[in-house]
């Protein structure tokens, strides 16, 4: 190499070092997260998840997700509260538990009644009767029971269980809190029964309680 000739775009060390730092702080950099600047700020975006959420959720639990102090949710969740009941609105916010949740208002329950009357005729899938026989053999039972028997999310399926008035809410885990599910008269109408005992003979068929607990296990490790 000649001594006019050089190394091609040549750099200093220094200045690419730099180059690069400059680099990696453009792609890690992201906008932080801050609740307040939604539309609605912190109470409507507490509102969107307790409308989302299958269980009840505490104070504690929306500070944590939604990085806001404590003192600052609970105070939401009384304005929201107050706001429901001062409109008249169909729905309202109960805590059980120390966990929030949005249900329908009693004061409304003739008319959510006649809907989910008017609306039985419809058949329900596959999904729904395979959840639906699990819940009548093993309640009270839990979501996530249900889950691990059936193998897949049942979310959906219990919303849709509840709707139809086939299923309903009789208490919660003592350990977990988790929310338990059992059939309803209404079911037992259904299927032309007086109680339980006269199910077919089904039960030994289905997993017991250490099993279950087993692949609940599994599906949280």
């Amino acid at each position: 190499m000649t001594d006019d000739q050089h190394e091609p775009d040549d750099v200093p060390a220094e200045s690419a070092d730099a180059q690069v730092e400059e680099q990696h702080e453009a792609v890690e950099e992201a906008p932080p997260f801050d609740v307040h600047t939604m539309p609605g700020g912190a109470r409507s975006a507490i509102e969107a998840i307790l409308m989302v959420v299958d269980q009840p959720v505490t104070a504690e639990e929306l500070a944590t997700a939604l990085e806001l102090p404590e003192p600052e949710v609970v105070e939401a969740i009384a304005q929201l509260e107050r706001e429901y009941a001062e409109q008249h609105r169909g729905f309202a916010l109960h805590c059980i538990n120390e966990g929030w949740r949005v249900y329908s208002r009693p004061d409304y329950a003739p008319a959510v009644e006649k809907f989910l009357l008017d609306g039985q005729q419809a058949k329900l899938t596959q999904a729904s009767l395979e959840t639906l026989a699990v819940i009548a053999y093993r309640q009270p039972i839990s979501r996530s029971r249900i889950s691990a028997v059936r193998g897949v999310n049942v979310d959906g399926v219990v919303r849709t269980l509840l709707t139809r008035g086939l299923i309903v809410e009789v208490g919660s885990d003592g350990e977990q809190g988790a929310l338990l599910y059992g059939t309803t008269p209404y079911f037992l109408q259904r299927l032309g029964l007086s109680s339980l005992d006269e199910l077919p003979a089904l039960a030994p068929y289905l997993p017991d309680a250490d099993v279950v607990d087993e692949l609940i296990a599994q599906g949280h490790g």
